[in-house]
């Protein structure tokens, strides 16, 4: 293995990505490669090296010696300090960061730039005074008559594995990374194997900033039976933090279970929007369409089933389907260009295959079902169209399953009752969106629906200080401000006799 500075220039593609570990860019000889694909044209942008066991084991090891040395010796004020450099760092790259990220997911320049990158700045703006609100005290008495104080301390849980998803690399990868490094832990973080480039640039602004060497190490490869399963075996990680779909965070649970170390995980969804006949209609068809389009569906928060009450069904159906039609596909770079691509060939297939599947269950389709006429430089991307069903049963697949595209199933409801027991009926719970204008009903239905976040005539709207986490399949653990403390520290209780 050999060291480099750095595999990138300032905004340039890279044409191989290789791991970061212990400050510094590792290149394997042996290793494998594969190609990493721009989703937008087809085309290959980089070949990336897959962390075998060995590689993965380095990075474990700097990251476990990092760990007992100067970083958890910092004062949170100094950590703080450092990460709100990082903050400022990835700012000041901005551009590069930007360029990374529309390279390996091919998402629209009008959405990476006011979403994925300011986002990641700002979670570790969020996280670096979060020890500051970590420790409680309380004072007893003691059956002699007399008094003992009983406070808290927040140790570092240790090695952190953090596994990300392709969707939002930069923004999921630093919404986990932060609280980690705020709450004075090292971690070990792997990418998807479809979107390594932020992450690995982060490793430049986080030598720049000051973090120590080893205190941020970044392992590129596949899940099963590679990277993936290397790290989450490793016995020298103390804890998993990961984002993806169910059945991979039930792998990794499995994984975990040997050592009984913790997880946090956000998990699949099928997250239903509940639209009241009382709501203001123009508002609820404009964040809908988000909701289900964003990002090409490609966000775990997508809301893939709709219950609109009967009164005003038609006319949602119609709006909806008339803002599917106004979203334009085409050049990233172009500001006007507002739906990208899917992640992948496979994905789109994947996709396509649960088109089929309500053609052939009996929906109606009132837009899109299949793949739009692309011009030469993006015939080879991963385009698809947006598309919306009626008339599917309850227990069809495409009501069930997460989809992962930019889809959704509206069907119809006539009372309250009703719409609360259909938005319950999903073995997922990571979100639902409530549109209606009776304050009543609104509270009322918020705290029946089984989901970790419910919005109430908004969508996607987080303030990074409150829980977040998922339901039932969709995950273990809440996330944000002091509630990342319970699972990237470990509590301990100082009890003294006065």
């Amino acid at each position: 293995m050999t060291s480099k500075l750095s595999p990138f220039g300032a905004g340039a593609a890279y044409s191989r990505g290789i791991a970061f570990i212990d400050g510094q860019y590792v290149e394997a000889t042996d290793a494998a490669v594969y190609d990493n694909i721009n989703p937008a044209t087809g085309e290959v942008i980089a070949q990336i090296e897959v962390a075998d066991e060995v590689m993965v084991d380095r990075a474990v090891q700097a990251a476990r010696k990092a760990g007992r040395g100067q970083w958890r010796l910092m004062s949170d004020d100094q950590r703080a300090e450092i990460m709100r450099r990082v903050a400022a760092g990835i700012e000041a790259r901005f551009d590069d960061f930007l360029a990374a990220e529309m390279r390996d997911t091919g998402k629209p320049v009008s959405l990476a730039s006011h979403l994925d990158i300011p986002r990641g700045a700002a979670n570790f703006r969020v996280f670096a005074d979060v020890m500051k609100h970590a420790n409680e005290s309380t004072t007893m008495t003691t059956p002699d008559g007399g008094k003992a104080i009983n406070y808290s301390i927040r140790a570092p849980l240790g090695v952190i594995a953090v596994v990300c998803p392709w969707n939002l690399p930069l923004l999921l990868m630093t919404w986990k990374v932060a609280p980690a490094l705020a709450c004075g832990n090292t971690v070990v973080v792997k990418p998807s194997e479809e979107t390594p480039s932020t992450a690995l640039l982060l490793g430049e602004v986080m030598r720049d900033a000051g973090v120590p060497d080893g205190v941020y190490n970044v392992v590129n490869g596949f899940g099963g039976a590679s990277t993936g399963e290397f790290l989450t075996n490793h016995p020298d990680v103390d804890g998993v933090t990961f984002t993806g779909e169910t059945g991979t965070g039930e792998a990794i649970m499995r994984a975990a279970a040997r050592g009984v170390r913790p997880v946090s995980f956000e998990l699949g969804g099928k997250n239903a929007g509940l639209i009241f006949a009382d709501c203001n209609i123009e508002a609820a068809i404009e964040t809908t369409a988000r909701s289900v389009f964003a990002n090409a569906g490609q966000v775990c928060l997508q809301t893939e089933r709709l219950y609109v009450q009967r009164p005003i069904f038609d006319q949602f159906v119609a709006g909806l389907k008339a803002k599917a039609e106004d979203l334009k596909v085409g050049d990233p770079w172009d500001k006007s260009t507002t739906l990208g691509p899917l992640i992948s060939q496979e994905h789109r297939n994947k996709v396509l295959s649960y088109y089929e599947a309500a053609r052939q269950q009996g929906a109606e389709t009132i837009t899109g079902g299949g793949i739009p006429d692309m011009d030469e430089a993006l015939a080879g991307g991963s385009w698809i169209q947006p598309t919306l069903w009626t008339g599917l049963a309850d227990d069809a697949k495409c009501v069930t399953e997460e989809i992962f595209g930019p889809c959704a199933h509206i069907r119809p409801f006539d009372d309250e009752e009703e719409a609360v027991a259909l938005a319950n009926n999903s073995p997922y719970g990571l979100a639902s969106m409530t549109w209606t204008n009776d304050v009543s009903r609104a509270h009322r239905v918020a705290s029946q629906l089984e989901a970790g976040t419910n919005w109430v005539n908004a969508w996607f709207l987080r303030d990074l200080r409150a829980p977040f986490g998922g339901s039932k399949r969709s995950g273990i653990g809440r996330e944000g401000g002091v509630h990342s403390l319970e699972f990237y520290t470990e509590l301990r209780n100082v009890c003294i006799k006065l």
